[in-house]
């Protein structure tokens, strides 16, 4: 909205603080500021306000506002007086008004710091979050504009206004005047207020995609008079599934006397329906769509699913339509999946939902899969039904302008109905927050992700988000660490899915092998220890092995304490006429099964080769798993079997029960909450490749560890803090930036880059320069012989290899000779920069960076320098703040790791201090965001302490960090 003129020109209307918020009950709503042109709306808003309300906010009968009123309440200088309000279909719902006061209470303007605070909220609008919303959007600006502290004065009857300012979580005082209640709220971020803020975005977002994915009622727009076309193939779709809500058929081209359409109720409006429509499928043109976003809205549908193309995927005139759609469904409070959607599927049984171009409903499972594209979802779905596997939901969001991967994290976290998370993502709209909810749900049940247009440098047609510059390579480390497992083809997605849906995750690597090929048993050995694994040799039963044979040799070794998990391979059986007889495949699944079903809970998997039925047999549900695990009174299980405490070596491992840790409670009716099939225990992977299930079983090892780390999540040492200056180099950084920063920012001259580190800990050796070669003698006399010679011009720049550095120079004879040698082979003083450094004692050379990406937030990196880094990428990376066990993981986790261990019996290096310089580096970066890159290299790890022989700082205005203001959602 633009300012009209009577506002100041100096205070132009502040349009980044318009938002789209989450409600509680998963509807959306606008949050903007009010301007002179909402004098009706607030009007009309205030007629609709009880006589209660009403009183709550003037502490008087107030049944209307005069013109005085409603010019104060509408026209704000957006700094000593602001006013929001928050807007479903372009109507008020609630307001919010700041003003500044001075210490006695008065009107005031800065530099004074406090602000009093009234709120009001329509009574149709209370209880679904509104206040609580706003709350965080006004403090946003208020700390904006320089106000640190709000006042606000409630009646003590007004217990829910009370409530929303005791239950935000920021330092708080009460007190009772005059028959108030005086509340002061600190408005600095605490840790209680942003964990208040992401737990109510939790259960917001998974409010509505529950609210999508089980719908009392479905209108499908756009199904055609004939058999055929889009809608009518949902249509068709939805009635074969089973829904078990009401389903109506709409289309502005029925005639007058058509009643139904496939048996369902015709309309030729969404008005026309006359009863509540939870969940609109449109299938019409691309020119017909904002005409059915608008009846579906003015009719009060919840959600949308657009299969609608013509978007974003077709360019930039398509990229406008695209916002202009979310626009107006965010306006009447509505949420979409698409355009360009496939549709969305829940297989609850109290749901039955085949909302999708799907022609056959997957089966009944405990795996949820998440795609940004159909052609994706249609062959998983497929590859899923041909094993047998089954699906709790099913979502394919096409261009994902709207309802995202992020928002499928927030309902996976708490739905019962759902064991494992599968992800096809091309693009990552808000990586921060991704790589969050990741880490957060991955705690409680396993992700899987696959990545696509990994290396194209650019996001697919139709993702219009923003570009992450960091490499493939960092995004899978980071991934690593929220506990994603990133695998990197759909197949193995669903290899790795199928394994986790229905086997205990493992206690190690420790894997058995066992099977009646001796051949593939040697396959599968070999597979295990390219995979990092520990296999046993292979036990070969022989082909003349029976389906009872299998079953006892897998009950022994499930419970042999010696091993983990146990793969067993099978090839068919041979007859006594040379044929195989590939009929038995039922009758080795049924001994299998009860072998695992009897024995201590380790993950099973089969490897078959054209083993008739084995593979489905396996699959299929059985008595012989036991009874299912009773639902638990409270929170809902994240159904996942709990992580068995490793056994001591050679003792019997024991099983743990088949659930997994708690996870908060889903509000109301739920698509997961009641109606899916008890956990799959009892249900064992076949694979047709013994490559492909030991790849599978090494993801489950890998998760299995990072949840047990994740249990005990590591922390920032509190030596740190004695050895750090935080005051004082913000000051730096301020001073270094000056009063009008280039937004591009500054690199930082050596000695700058010296003294900014030196006050978090991190000393730099001093380089003098050396302009000639008397300079050159002049700097070694003071530093101390021996010295190196350096050149430190960009091309030769740690390029030791083309001769650019001088190392071990004992005396000044020396140093003149190779100062010489350097200037007539390489060229002249001023093209090479020499500097003369004190000689550092001996070590392995590594480099450490942090920067800052726009989208992913600040990385740590570590590797050792030269070629291993530069060359053959082996670096690590982690999100910074870093803990101790993320730093020692970092040093560990590079493939030359081993250099710094005592590789070859050299002196191990000291990785204590290498850990502490990574913790002090993640440490400055994450206190001060205007530090955007930081490069130490080398740095010479010795047996005792290291030296940072060369660092490099840039500093600009800092990024802004989306993850810590108020809740919104993104607009693209």
């Amino acid at each position: 909205m633009e300012p009209t003129p009577e506002q100041s020109p100096h205070h132009a209307y502040p349009d980044h603080w318009e938002a789209d918020v989450v409600l509680r009950d998963g509807g959306t709503a606008r949050i903007r500021p009010i301007t002179t042109d909402d004098a009706e709306r607030l009007v009309s808003f205030y007629e609709q306000v009880s006589d209660e309300s009403k009183y709550y906010r003037f502490f008087a009968p107030y049944p209307r506002l005069s013109a005085r009123d409603v010019h104060r309440f509408t026209h704000h200088d957006y700094v000593d007086r602001v006013g929001l309000a928050v807007t479903i279909g372009g109507e008020f719902i609630a307001t919010v008004r700041f003003d500044r006061i001075d210490e006695q209470g008065r009107p005031a303007s800065a530099p004074a710091d406090e602000a009093e605070v009234a709120f009001l909220v329509q009574d149709a609008h209370q209880g679904r979050g509104v206040a609580s919303a706003l709350l965080e959007h006004i403090a946003a600006v208020a700390r904006e504009r320089g106000i640190r502290r709000f006042a606000a004065e409630v009646l003590p009857a007004n217990n829910k206004m009370i409530k929303v300012f005791r239950d935000a979580g920021f330092t708080q005082q009460r007190s009772f005047e005059e028959g108030s209640v005086h509340l002061t709220l600190d408005l600095e971020p605490t840790a209680e207020s942003l964990a208040v803020q992401r737990a109510r975005e939790q259960r917001a977002e998974a409010r509505s995609v529950q609210r999508l994915l089980a719908p009392g009622s479905v209108a499908v727009i756009g199904v055609g008079r004939e058999p055929g076309g889009v809608g009518r193939t949902v249509l068709r779709n939805l009635l074969g599934s089973g829904f078990t809500g009401r389903t109506y058929a709409v289309n502005t081209s029925f005639p007058p006397g058509l009643d139904t359409v496939d048996g369902v109720p015709a309309h030729r409006s969404v008005g026309g329906i006359g009863e509540q429509v939870d969940l609109a499928v449109v299938a019409v043109p691309a020119d017909r769509v904002p005409e059915a976003v608008a009846d579906c809205g003015e009719h009060g549908v919840q959600g949308l699913v657009v299969l609608t193309a013509g978007y974003a995927e077709r360019g930039a005139d398509g990229r406008e339509r695209q916002r202009e759609l979310v626009r107006q469904a965010r306006s009447y409070g509505m949420r979409i999946i698409g355009p360009n959607a496939f549709g969305i599927i829940n297989t609850s049984d109290t749901v039955r939902l085949n909302a999708s171009l799907a022609p056959e409903s997957p089966k009944a499972g405990r795996i949820g899969l998440f795609t940004q594209s159909g052609a994706i979802g249609i062959a998983v779905l497929s590859g899923l039904h041909r094993r047998g596997a089954g699906l709790s939901a099913f979502i394919s969001a096409g261009n994902r302008a709207d309802v995202s991967g992020n928002d499928f994290l927030q309902y996976w976290y708490e739905d019962q109905g759902t064991d494992v998370a599968l992800l096809y993502l091309e693009s990552l709209g808000n990586p921060r927050k991704f790589t969050r909810l990741a880490r957060r749900t991955a705690a409680v049940k396993p992700v899987v992700v696959v990545k696509g247009a990994r290396h194209s440098g650019s996001n697919p047609q139709g993702h219009a988000v923003p570009v992450s510059r960091i490499p493939d390579a960092t995004v899978s480390a980071l991934m690593r660490q929220a506990g994603v497992i990133r695998v990197d083809t759909v197949t193995e997605m669903a290899d790795v899915g199928l394994l986790l849906a229905g086997q205990p995750l493992p206690n190690g690597p420790r894997v058995a092998i066992l099977g009646n090929s001796e051949s593939l048993g040697l396959l599968t050995y070999d597979a295990c220890l390219a995979e990092g694994l520990r296999p046993r040799q292979p036990r070969d039963l022989t082909t003349a092995a029976g389906p009872q044979d299998f079953r006892h040799a897998l009950a022994e070794a499930l419970a042999d304490g010696t091993c983990d998990a146990v793969i067993v391979t099978a090839i068919p059986w041979v007859g006594e006429n040379g044929e195989a007889e590939t009929g038995e495949g039922e009758v080795l699944a049924a001994a299998l099964r009860e072998a695992a079903a009897t024995g201590p809970a380790k993950p099973v998997a089969v490897v078959h080769v054209e083993m008739g039925g084995l593979a489905q047999a396996l699959a299929a549900a059985t008595s012989t798993a036991g009874p299912p695990a009773p639902r638990q009174a409270g929170p809902p299980a994240a159904r996942r079997p709990q992580l068995p405490t490793p056994a001591p070596s050679g003792a019997p491992a024991e099983g743990g029960p088949r659930t997994g840790d708690p996870a908060p409670a889903a509000p109301g009716r739920g698509a997961g909450t009641a109606g899916h099939p008890e956990p799959s225990a009892g249900r064992i992977p076949a694979y047709p490749a013994a490559e492909r299930a030991v790849r599978a079983l090494a993801e489950a090892v890998k998760y299995a560890q990072w949840r047990r780390q994740a249990a005990s999540p590591g922390k920032v040492p509190e030596f740190l803090g004695d050895t750090i200056d935080e005051h004082g180099t913000a000051g730096l950084i301020e001073t270094l930036l000056g009063p009008d920063p280039d937004p591009r920012g500054r690199p930082l001259t050596h000695d700058e880059a010296r003294e900014l580190l030196a006050r978090y800990g991190v000393t730099v050796r001093p380089a003098l320069p050396a302009p000639e070669a008397e300079a050159a003698v002049a700097a070694a006399a003071e530093l101390g012989y021996p010295v190196a010679l350096k050149t430190t011009a960009p091309h030769l720049r740690h390029r030791a290899d083309l001769g650019g550095v001088r190392l071990d120079l004992v005396d000044e004879d020396a140093l003149r000779r190779a100062y010489a040698e350097l200037t007539d082979l390489l060229g002249t003083p001023a093209e090479l920069r020499p500097v003369v450094q004190a000689m550092a004692p001996r070590g392995v050379d590594t480099v450490v960076r942090a920067s800052i990406d726009a989208a992913a937030g600040a990385v740590l990196s570590f590797g050792l320098a030269g070629a291993p880094s530069e060359l053959l990428g082996d670096t690590a990376h982690r999100l910074v703040p870093a803990t101790d066990r993320d730093a020692a993981e970092l040093i560990r986790s590079i493939k030359a790791a081993p250099v710094l261990f005592g590789w070859r019996g050299s002196a191990p290096a000291d990785t204590e201090a290498l850990e502490e310089l990574l913790l002090r580096v993640s440490r400055l970066v994450d206190d001060h965001p205007e530090v955007v890159s930081v490069t130490l290299e080398p740095v010479v790890v010795a047996t005792q302490g290291l030296t940072v022989l060369g660092a490099s700082v840039r500093l600009a205005p800092p990024p802004a960090r989306s993850d810590l203001g108020p809740r919104r959602l993104p607009s693209y």
